[in-house]
């Protein structure tokens, strides 16, 4: 692995641990402006602690060491959790606005996981 990829790879993947932890503690702590956006979107709030200690476990498998299928999981989970999310706001025609953080995390997401170097793959 090229040292300008590595270095990519760990840009992408610090963005992407610090986006979904930042995420999932304003879920787990059922802040109004997104229990309120999940109102708008049709889910039950109790989701946003599902979704939340989710993400809290998917960042843990992602930066820890030596445990390929895990992080494979954990992206498999980002990735459906945030199409998900684009999904929902494309649904209820949010605006751009609403669109930008899942539409980033989902590009973070598939950048971390297309750049990882050989000991993070499961083949």
């Amino acid at each position: 692995m090229t040292k300008s990829k590595r270095i990519a790879y760990w840009i992408a993947t610090v963005w992407l641990a610090l986006g979904m932890a930042s995420t999932a503690a304003v879920q787990l702590a059922h802040a109004a402006s997104e229990t309120e956006m999940m109102k708008h979107l049709g889910f039950p709030a109790y989701l946003l602690t599902i979704i939340g200690l989710a993400k809290v476990l998917g960042v843990i498998a992602v930066l820890i060491p030596r445990t390929p299928i895990l992080k494979e999981w954990a992206y498999a989970g980002f990735f459906f959790l945030m199409t998900g999310a684009v999904w929902a706001h494309l649904e209820k025609a949010d605006t751009a606005k609403d669109l930008f953080g899942p539409l980033l995390l989902l590009v973070l997401t598939l950048s971390s996981w297309a750049l990882r170097p050989a000991s993070r793959k499961t083949a």
